[in-house]
């Protein structure tokens, strides 16, 4: 999966389409991501009352939503883009290493640091 914890993303399609956010949790497995953000896919829970929470209630609880209904915001150009992949040469210890770094594709800017 192309995202990473702290990425800041907008949502493509479905309810909260145009909202933004950042990914707070990654499910490789079910391709999902979860978001955190003002709104963002929330649902509520309710608890049945127990001994840590005896009164019980309704929380607030963020959703997870398909990987494929969000993009990655580019830092540059403050826009929805897509997620690339290039090796780059980098100084580590007075030694030339090639490291594989995510880049942006709608204005170069790479994303790992």
């Amino acid at each position: 999966m192309k995202f990473k914890k702290g990425d800041k993303v907008v949502i493509i399609s479905g309810a909260d389409k145009g909202k933004q956010g950042t990914v707070l949790k990654i499910l490789v497995k079910s391709n999902r991501v979860v978001l955190e953000g003002d709104g963002l896919s929330k649902v509520k829970k309710h608890l049945k009352p127990s001994q840590s929470n005896p009164d019980g209630g309704i929380m607030e609880v963020e959703k997870p939503i398909n990987a494929s209904n969000v993009m990655l915001m580019d830092p540059k150009a403050k826009k929805p883009t897509k997620i690339g992949y290039k090796t780059i040469t980098k100084k580590v210890n007075k030694e030339d290493k090639e490291v594989k770094v995510r880049f942006a594709k709608k204005s170069g800017e790479v994303l790992d640091k």
